[in-house]
């Protein structure tokens, strides 16, 4: 018995033992799971298709970084593109207008400076509003003054006419009376003004501001495409700003 007895008590530190170096080698089995999913080739790997690609990603945000306005905020876009006035290898800048509001009189002078140094890809174009009866006056004065090849003699005239003296031109005799002062006579007046020519003119502008989905004046669309104005802007400079990325755009393919 206790031959026995010895011989147990031997066994425990040989059992402690045998359990110590259980527990450390489960404990240095647990301690390279770690080690073993951290392992340096995924994050090489990564890193070098990152490295790969990374020209791509600067590209893309440097071609971003080049646009200062934003769609929806400074613009929008029209879904689907609209036809235009122009050729193919135009793009075309149309503003809506109409000569009886005060903004379109305030930001016409900017616009009249801007287009005097237009690419020769770019073409610009006025398109006036139809909404009413004295829109349609003054849109039938605009369509009169080009046929008879006056609108460039007459255009700012027509403005400073309503706004700083004072005469609405919302009647066929007051406007005839106003085109005898560029030497259009009564007759040829009276012609021009209820013509076919300028009836045609009129349905285009109707269906194109009808088409762009004109809400208020003035407004701009750059090539069928996109809509701004002075509101989304700020400002009439910073609008001709918009006005030239927008170009830019439609010329990059964008």
């Amino acid at each position: 018995m206790l031959t026995n007895k010895i011989f147990r008590m031997a066994l425990i530190p040989v059992a402690v033992l045998a359990a110590v170096m259980i527990s450390l080698q489960v404990r240095g089995q647990q301690q390279e799971v770690p080690v073993a999913t951290e392992v340096s080739a995924a994050p090489e790997s990564t890193a070098t298709e990152a490295t790969a690609e990374q020209p791509i990603v600067l590209a893309q945000t440097d071609t971003g970084a080049t646009r200062r306005f934003e769609l929806g905020e400074h613009y929008e876009r029209l879904t689907p593109a609209q036809p235009t006035s122009s050729g193919p290898d135009q793009i075309e800048v149309a503003e809506v207008f109409w000569y009886a509001c005060p903004h379109c009189y305030t930001f016409d002078p900017y616009l009249e400076s801007w287009k005097e140094d237009l690419p020769g890809d770019v073409s610009f174009v006025r398109i006036p509003v139809l909404w009413a009866g004295i829109h349609q006056m003054h849109a039938r004065i605009y369509y009169t003054a080009e046929t008879l090849n006056k609108l460039d003699e007459m255009h700012a005239d027509i403005f400073r006419e309503i706004h700083v003296n004072r005469n609405g031109l919302d009647n066929a005799a007051a406007i005839g009376s106003f085109f005898g002062n560029y030497g259009v006579d009564a007759a040829t007046f009276d012609s021009t003004f209820e013509s076919f020519a300028v009836y045609t003119k009129l349905q285009r502008a109707d269906e194109l501001a009808r088409r762009y989905r004109i809400s208020s004046v003035p407004t701009v669309i750059v090539n069928g495409k996109y809509t701004t104005s002075a509101t989304m802007a700020g400002s009439y400079p910073v609008l001709l700003e918009v006005i030239d990325e927008l170009i830019a755009m439609e010329r990059a393919g964008e």
